[in-house]
């Protein structure tokens, strides 16, 4: 076992977590989150979305690799027309939203580098199924035309019926998936 992990270990043991402070109320935070929602389309006019953020940093890497392709791009052409891609308001939300949950994680004494899994299952296995997971999820982010938060928060916050279905959509998959991965968490 390398440092990292032994020291990981350490600062998941039990009594490390007894050290922790209780999570927020989900009601509580819930309602927050609709704030910062409300802020959010009171100051920049619209939802919360972070796949602009990710959109920006592939056109920073597109306009330097090639700059000829971001003409031919629609999509990388948006995000170079509107100026400095890398000052987008999404990616600053990107870098924030990572680095208060870091702070949040330090100052709540739970942060600690971990591999979150079930005991049937290895720390490789566990790796793999998230990576495979977060590209499904990247590549229905991208065919939607907008992530999570976008398609589900900002679009159920504004009764948009693509947002409710698709809000109603990945919790019927969760659902229905659920039995089948159950064996990587018991």
């Amino acid at each position: 076992m390398n440092t990292l992990t032994q020291h990981a270990h350490r600062r998941a043991s039990p009594a490390f977590r007894a050290a922790a402070q209780p999570f927020m109320n989900p009601y509580a935070a819930g309602v927050l989150l609709g704030l910062v929602l409300l802020a959010t389309y009171a100051v920049t006019g619209r939802g919360l979305g972070a796949t602009a953020g990710f959109a920006a940093i592939a056109t920073s890497l597109a306009g330097f690799l090639t700059p000829a392709h971001i003409e031919a791009s629609a999509v990388h052409a948006k995000y170079w027309n509107e100026g400095a891609p890398l000052v987008n308001w999404t990616l600053v939300l990107l870098v924030g939203s990572f680095a208060g949950a870091a702070l949040s994680g330090w100052q709540a004494r739970r942060f600690a580098f971990t591999i979150e899994r079930g005991p049937r299952i290895s720390d490789g296995q566990r790796l793999v199924l998230a990576f495979v997971g977060g590209f499904i999820a990247a590549l229905g982010a991208k065919l939607a035309k907008g992530c999570t938060s976008g398609q589900a928060l900002s679009g159920s916050a504004v009764l948009n019926v693509g947002g409710l279905v698709f809000l109603c959509a990945v919790f019927a998959g969760a659902f229905g998936l659920a039995y089948f991965v159950r064996k990587e968490w018991l």
